[in-house]
């Protein structure tokens, strides 16, 4: 019999009932649809509006008046979107919320991408995000994003999506043979592929315009373009466009237990804390919120990043509907960084620590603290909260464990929780554990993404 005295991570398969995990299978089968539909940020939002808008929830707009049960959405400049839920008691009260980010690594093309070389044409990148550039060559990549074509008459927006269907082509970032990469394989893996190296092959045939003596490739890409979406040249200038993996989710294992994808980071913790909230049957005590933004893999800087005043605003806007002071809703609100950690790796054991990072099917993750060596640039949740975490998935029976970001000296990382945690709101960080975290196809455990789930569902009704 187990000693109730100790203390090990539980594995969810342990406590499953049959219901539950045909209930899990189907859940684990809506987020693949999320994540091939919301491979960026834009299609991401574009989606969870849908998705918002068939609950019952309204866009927010300031001067509505606010009552207990209301369902509003914001969105925030296309890059973000915030869910709400008022609760019974007052904004007084604070808000229970879930803050998490639907951005990716990527590789994004650049402001002017379009040449032409020794007869290919190719776009000049800028990856983005922290990633290992030699996973990104030779794999599929799709084509999406907005291009805004100014002309005589304004401005009008054009989306670009390239790459998904099945019948669509794909583009690529081409690597050495082996044969001729003697010199590349003796470098190490940071300087194997070097940035300006990440040129992705669009095209090869010419234009059949024969006044053109140069550029005729280029040229054709152009007319190509031009034809198909109205775009020249100079509209690259104002445009936000991305390659990203051109392969969708898939199960993984015989078992089917485990879901392999790009973009989990973070979008496994974004779609639960959207669905939870989507899926309160119920007006809860508190005001919940979803708060769904952009840029966290590169600072969470920028008007569509967490450290932007949009939250804050919309909190603002909604406090003087209730005439409640603002500072007053956010001292009394307590914030669940909803975001990934990593999961142990039995491969690359010498950089984890067994007994304190996350392991695959133990549930939803709480972090304590983030940051790297010394705890640098962390948000660290108090006792306090992490009790009150405990007691809320303990009581809803939620399978949870602790996580960090491996050994201390080895490396770490950071969320958007700091920056909620600046703001005075307790925050601590929860989340999926993920392997192969930044690469382009990660793998998670759909147990833990079921349990999140649970959880996050748990903490809106805490």
């Amino acid at each position: 019999m187990e000693n109730e005295l100790f203390y090990d991570k539980k594995t969810v398969w342990d406590s499953l009932t049959e219901e539950q995990e045909s209930a899990m299978m189907d859940y684990a089968e809506g987020y693949k649809a999320f994540l091939d539909a919301g491979k960026t940020e834009r299609d991401a939002v574009r989606y969870l509006t849908a998705k918002a808008e068939a609950k019952g929830f309204v866009p927010f707009t300031r001067g509505m008046a606010v009552k207990a049960g209301d369902k509003f959405y914001s969105v925030n400049r296309n890059k973000g979107i915030i869910l709400t839920v008022i609760g019974k008691q007052p904004l007084s009260a604070g808000i229970h919320l879930t803050a998490a980010h639907l951005d990716a690594p990527r590789i994004d093309i650049r402001t002017v991408p379009l040449y032409e070389d020794s007869g290919m044409a190719m776009f000049k990148t800028h990856y983005y995000g922290g990633i290992k550039k030699y996973q990104w060559t030779t794999i599929p990549l799709e084509l999406r994003g907005v291009v805004c074509v100014v002309t005589d008459e304004g401005v009008r927006s054009v989306d670009i999506s390239i790459g998904a269907k099945p019948e669509d082509p794909v583009f690529v970032i081409t690597d050495l043979l082996p044969h001729l990469a003697a010199e590349q394989m003796n470098k190490t893996m940071l300087k194997g592929i070097a940035a300006e190296q990440m040129n992705i092959l669009i095209g090869s045939k010419p234009s059949k315009n024969e006044d053109e003596k140069t550029d005729r490739i280029k040229l054709a890409v152009l007319e190509f373009l031009n034809k198909t979406y109205g775009i020249k040249e100079e509209d690259f200038l104002s445009a936000e466009l991305s390659c990203v993996p051109a392969f969708n989710a898939r199960d993984i294992g015989f078992d089917r237990t485990l879901i392999g994808a790009y973009g989990h980071d973070d979008r496994v913790c974004s779609y639960p804390a959207a669905t939870a909230l989507l899926d309160l049957t119920e007006t809860p005590e508190h005001t919940c919120m979803a708060v769904l933004v952009d840029k966290e893999e590169i600072g969470s800087d920028g008007v569509t990043g967490m450290q932007s005043r949009f939250f804050d605003t919309l909190v603002g806007d909604l406090c003087r509907a209730q005439d409640v002071l603002f500072d007053e809703c956010i001292e009394h609100s307590v914030c669940l960084s909803a975001d990934v950690c990593n999961a142990y790796d039995p491969n690359y054991p010498e950089v984890s620590e067994r007994r304190n990072d996350a392991r695959i099917n133990c549930g939803l993750a709480l972090v304590k603290y983030t940051g790297a060596r010394g705890k640098s640039g962390a948000s660290d949740a108090t006792a306090e909260l992490m009790a009150r975490m405990r007691y809320c998935f303990n009581k809803a029976g939620i399978t949870w464990q602790t996580g960090q970001l491996g050994k201390v000296d080895q490396g770490g990382g950071g969320t958007v929780a700091m920056f909620m945690a600046n703001r005075n709101i307790d925050t601590v960080d929860a989340g999926v554990p993920v392997l192969s975290m930044h690469a382009p196809f990660e793998c998670i455990a759909k147990v833990d993404l079921y349990m999140t789930y649970l959880g996050f569902g748990a903490f809106y009704n805490m």
